[in-house]
């Protein structure tokens, strides 16, 4: 394979803002991809299209505001303990904005050593809707 496809898309989720709360609402939503890429270099093109989309990290605060935030939360059943990136996410499990989606197109992926709807089912999900298509 050459080219990345798009396995799955869940939908759009409207979600309270997380670390700084004083803050728009955020919208999050999970896809899985095949690609030939690995995760540095995947990493690497998740942040040029944010890049494109107007992000500046040099310039945002840590969980503030952002036009765009696309994160690498597991690549198959790699662990990567690095600065420039952690696999699986490491903050994964605490989130429940990342779940709720995660678990609507993979439920029973284990991601370090956790089923999606498990980690899911120990949080609180007050705030998160589903966005509908109209």
């Amino acid at each position: 394979m050459t080219q990345a496809a798009l396995l799955a898309r869940s939908s759009d989720y409207v979600t309270p803002p997380w670390g700084d709360l004083e803050q728009a609402p955020f919208i999050n939503a999970c896809v899985e991809i095949d690609t030939p890429l690995d995760p540095h270099a995947l990493l690497f093109v998740l942040q040029k299209i944010e890049a494109k989309f107007g992000r500046d990290r040099a310039k945002e605060l840590r969980w503030g505001p952002r036009t765009l935030d696309l994160d690498l939360i597991a690549y198959d059943d790699v662990s990567i303990q690095k600065p420039e990136l952690t696999l699986p996410h490491p903050r994964l499990f605490e989130r429940a904005f990342v779940l709720v989606p995660l678990a609507e197109i993979s439920p029973d992926r284990a991601i370090g050593g956790r089923s999606v709807a498990s980690a899911l089912a120990g949080l609180s999900t007050d705030g998160i809707e589903r966005l509908t298509d109209d």
